[in-house]
């Protein structure tokens, strides 16, 4: 069996995005999440 090719269509290396993405931080729906949270503990 062949390894897995991840540079399969657009020569991207998705493991290296994937490493890139996770160091950089909150996504957009955890940094809503946050501030849903901090809304709330504001408002109660």
């Amino acid at each position: 069996m062949k390894p897995f090719n991840t540079k399969k269509y657009s020569n991207t290396d998705v493991e290296e995005v994937k490493r890139l993405n996770a160091q950089s931080g909150l996504s957009y729906n955890e940094v809503k999440q946050l501030l849903a949270q901090h809304y709330q503990k504001e408002n109660k």
